[in-house]
């Protein structure tokens, strides 16, 4: 109980130091890779505030200025802010329109993300629009592609949706699967919520090119996504047991 109250206060207070400098360069289309790079240092001083070891392994390591669908598992809250410490690009979220209601948190994400909104029948085909413009522009994009915290028994993963697929193969961008192996025990998504101290461990797993493909390798690519993310999870869950 006590490091969670620890971590809540250093995740807040953190955040409220920045977001003033932040809230400026969300002002300007083109200053958002500053404000998306003040998300990153947020990131970086939480988990060091927390002494939680952040350890990537990169099997392949994106060019910072390379457009990419990354797609990775989810299973904790934990996930977002530890996306912004695992890759270096500049992209932009897909995530569920409620997080706008957070306060100063939801003001940054309505400027730099792609909302979706699930009560809305057209909210969908709006935001798989608006990605793949955004990927058009040269900007990445960052997905779960299970949709949102799905899983009951972490770390089985529930199958993939197609819209991370759609827009990789529309724009002939490469998807790249990311494994994150341990934020569902530092932040379980069950009540009551409570930190655990672990590291940050993720891995980054090379390309799946898509140039070539039509929608009718959509469903392959899905799967073979899936795999790759399935299997470091499933020999995580050997070595662990």
């Amino acid at each position: 109980m006590l490091y969670t109250i620890w971590c809540t206060v250093c995740f807040i207070v953190l955040y409220i130091l920045l977001f003033p400098i932040q809230f400026v360069f969300l002002q300007r289309d083109s200053w958002k890779p500053i404000a998306h790079g003040i998300n990153r240092i947020w990131g970086k001083l939480f988990f060091i505030c927390a002494g939680m070891p952040v350890r990537i392994e990169h099997r392949f390591r994106p060019d910072p200025k390379g457009v990419y669908v990354f797609c990775a598992n989810h299973f904790s809250y934990l996930d977002i802010a530890a996306m912004g410490v695992v890759v270096d690009n500049y992209y932009a979220f897909i995530g569920k329109s409620e997080v706008k209601r957070i306060p100063l948190l939801g003001y940054m994400f309505t400027k730099l993300h792609v909302q979706v909104d699930r009560n809305q029948s057209n909210s969908r085909a709006y935001s798989l629009a608006k990605s793949i413009r955004t990927l058009a522009s040269g900007r990445s994009i960052m997905i779960f592609p299970e949709g949102g915290i799905q899983a009951t028994n972490p770390p089985q993963m529930t199958p993939f949706k197609d819209g991370a697929f759609t827009m990789a193969i529309q724009q002939q961008v490469p998807i790249v699967p990311i494994t994150l192996l341990d934020n569902y025990r530092i932040l379980p998504d069950k009540s009551p919520v409570r930190f655990h101290w672990h590291s940050l461990r993720a891995v980054i797993h090379p390309p799946i090119e898509t140039v070539g493909m039509t929608q009718a390798n959509l469903d392959n690519l899905k799967q073979e996504t899936y795999r790759v993310i399935d299997n470091e999870l499933k020999g995580e869950k050997k070595i662990t047991a």
